[in-house]
């Protein structure tokens, strides 16, 4: 199966800002962003979409409701698919969260969560259900053929990579990954084996 994950394209939000579960809008109309990921996906030469899925936050879910429309499809939003959520610290600017907080996330970066949001390990976990619900029984050739084309975002992006590559995800964090960028992964939902086509397309 061909995982194409799309990062939403760029929002209109002041740098150095938390806004990992926040509505936070786009920086330019959804149809705009919507035809710059299509046009990237068609010169990165990726399958032909045949299953559309997209974070339920309005910046990936209004862009895929603009690429089903240009592909003629269906789509559909998934909670799993949401960004990380950061509890009190959505909408605070990074450098305003108090210290102790921070040292207190660094120390236990998977399971602390001195924001009272998700942790890193529960944010992981959603994804992984989500990866996992992909290996429920299709017909035989679908299974080897069909892909999947996500509108989410860089944390979701990074989790789904962590998983299918068999990394850790703190490695997969220091990784660069733009807004309206593509990740291309390739993975046998049957035995878990996976391999990177393309990162930050």
């Amino acid at each position: 199966m061909d995982l194409i994950l799309m990062r939403h394209p760029p929002l209109s939000v002041e740098a150095g800002v938390c806004y990992g579960g926040t509505e936070v809008p786009l920086a330019m109309s959804a149809e705009s962003g919507a035809h710059a990921l299509a046009q990237r996906l068609e010169q990165l030469g990726v399958p032909a979409v045949q299953r559309l899925l997209s974070s339920p936050l309005t910046r990936c879910a209004t862009v895929a409701a603009w690429l089903a429309q240009q592909w003629g499809c269906a789509w559909q939003a998934d909670e799993r698919l949401r960004e990380m959520h950061f509890g009190v610290w959505e909408g605070q600017r990074w450098d305003a969260i108090a210290r102790s907080e921070l040292d207190a996330w660094a120390v236990d970066f998977m399971t602390a969560c001195p924001h009272g949001g998700e942790s890193v390990a529960q944010f992981a976990a959603r994804v992984a259900q989500w990866l996992e619900a992909l290996r429920q029984p299709l017909q035989e050739a679908q299974r080897k053929v069909a892909p999947v084309h996500v509108v989410t975002h860089a944390g979701v992006m990074r989790a789904v990579a962590a998983q299918v590559l068999a990394l850790p995800l703190e490695r997969c964090l220091s990784w660069s990954l733009e807004m309206g960028s593509v990740v291309w992964l390739r993975w046998d939902e049957a035995t878990g084996d996976g391999s990177l086509v393309r990162w930050n397309g």
